[in-house]
């Protein structure tokens, strides 16, 4: 175990993890190579190619977008989200970017980013993984026309090829998730380190701790950090959380992208607590049906928690999918069920405490690294189960942990939450994440408060581990035809017109 909390919860902007954030993180560090290396002077041309998924997915998904702010020298975890629409515009209407920030170079979307969409693999490429892309550096004589690259000669000054394998996660071509681990962190070694479930809860019994101890003994050592400073770094991961809810909650309007998809989290939440404070008129459309009388408020509904629980969820993907900040929560398609089931433990649980809160992102972290590093967190790579089948998993775990349960009841709430989301494609109508994303974070988020509550009523014994639950489900992954991983090209997708 090399990932740390803060590599998994990352602060970014919408609509996707694998297909916005690591793109401009990607195109970013190709631009700042440049610099570094002193080519920056002599560049007079960028090309991107993209292929796979980022290809198939990409216009919906922001990818183009995300290329040109992160070439400019933008990153996803800064960006100010309210000024993206004059950046892009800007290098759009005048055809021409700031590269790394430094040089002005011509920037024409139609010659200069392609969208390989019959090519799965960049060709030559070692790794194989569906987020690919390939940047290329050149130069060309000073006296050679501007823009007329095709008849100018050309000199290739640098190519990268890099993949985005979900959560903002990237990959060089030719490396793995566990040599990059090992060349970022150097090998820290760790007071409790486990590379499975099974070593988790060993690990944990044998140093009588709760998991959200022995995390966080593992978050210092990682970050050479203290106690309290992990404990302040997850309050801004909270509250940054939180922060996107109340947005969501705040915002009317329409989502961007051609569905004509209207923002609901507003309109919930103004019914919820109209009929919370006692003022729901009649349902008109029954009226024979006896009504309680003005003067004597309806009884509590005993599912109020649900819905909001769904206003919650769907107000952090609706933020999402607008463009706005977010948390990666492992991903941003499935950023809503984290946030959601946090924020209804704090609301809607008895004695919930800020203590609890942390527990549940420690607890959390540890059930999400171990499908990192064990299986996959990208929607085009092993379908939606992936993305908001993990963040249910996680949020399962950690909704345990917040209430004091065992360490035995959060590893069976992380399965639980798993075994019912296995084989969950991803199919998004139109290449957005909107439908059917939104509704599924307030699906998952339900899940996870089931599988919690089912966990913490019956006996630590069940049959099917979490290991061998997170091994099935990267099997099953691989396994799914690529046309329902995030392709836009089966299922759900094709039930209307792409707009």
């Amino acid at each position: 175990m090399q990932t740390s909390l803060f590599d998994l919860y990352k602060i970014g902007v919408g609509p996707s993890s694998s297909h916005t954030m690591g793109p401009m993180r990607a195109a970013c560090e190709f631009a700042q190579s440049l610099a570094n290396s002193a080519l920056l002077p002599t560049v007079t041309r960028i090309t991107v190619d993209l292929y796979g998924s980022l290809a198939l997915t990409g216009r919906g998904h922001a990818t183009d977008r995300a290329i040109l702010l992160g070439l400019s020298g933008q990153q996803p975890a800064t960006i100010d989200p309210a000024a993206i629409d004059s950046l892009v515009d800007s290098i759009r209407s005048t055809r021409r970017l700031l590269l790394a920030a430094q040089r002005e170079i011509p920037f024409d979307e139609d010659r200069d980013l392609l969208w390989q969409r019959d090519t799965l693999i960049p060709p030559g490429a070692v790794t194989q993984h569906p987020n690919g892309m390939r940047f290329r550096a050149w130069s060309k004589p000073a006296n050679a026309a501007e823009n007329t690259g095709e008849n100018s000669p050309e000199t290739l000054l640098r190519e990268a090829t890099v993949f985005s394998i979900g959560g903002g996660f990237l990959l060089d071509d030719g490396e793995t998730a566990a040599s990059k681990s090992t060349a970022q962190k150097s090998i820290t070694p760790l007071p409790h380190p486990f590379s499975s479930a099974a070593q988790l809860l060993d690990a944990a019994h044998s140093a009588h701790l709760r998991i959200d101890e022995l995390m966080l003994a593992n978050e210092c050592a990682l970050g050479s950090l203290t106690p309290d400073a992990v404990h302040a770094r997850i309050r801004i991961i909270w509250q940054t959380m939180h922060d996107c809810i109340e947005r969501g909650i705040a915002t009317e309007g329409i989502l961007p992208g051609g569905l004509k998809v209207r923002r609901r989290a507003h309109r919930l939440a103004a019914r919820l607590t109209e009929t919370q404070a006692g003022s729901a008129q009649p349902n008109e459309t029954q009226p024979n049906k006896t009504q309680p009388s003005p003067s004597q408020p309806a009884a509590p509904d005993p599912l109020a928690a649900l819905d909001w629980l769904t206003v919650y969820a769907m107000a952090v993907n609706e933020e999402n999918a607008g463009g706005g900040r977010v948390v990666t929560a492992p991903t941003n398609g499935a950023a809503g069920v984290i946030p959601a089931v946090a924020r209804y433990y704090l609301r809607f649980v008895e004695n919930a405490s800020e203590s609890g809160l942390l527990r549940f992102f420690l607890t959390s972290a540890a059930i999400g690294i171990l499908y990192k590093e064990n299986a996959s967190i990208s929607g085009a790579e092993v379908g939606c189960q992936g993305e908001v089948g993990v963040a249910c998993s996680m949020a399962a775990a950690g909704l345990v942990a917040a209430q004091l349960g065992t360490n035995g009841q959060v590893e069976h709430a992380a399965e639980i939450a798993m075994e019912h989301n296995l084989g969950m494609t991803c199919d998004p109508i139109g290449g957005l994440v909107q439908i059917p994303c939104i509704e599924r974070n307030a699906m998952a988020a339900a899940k996870a408060v089931h599988a919690a509550r089912i966990a913490m009523q019956e006996p630590e014994e069940h049959k099917v581990s979490l290991d061998q639950v997170i091994r099935t489900m990267y099997l099953t992954g691989l396994d799914m035809q690529s046309r329902y991983k995030e392709t836009s090209l089966a299922g759900l997708a094709l039930s209307q017109i792409e707009c």
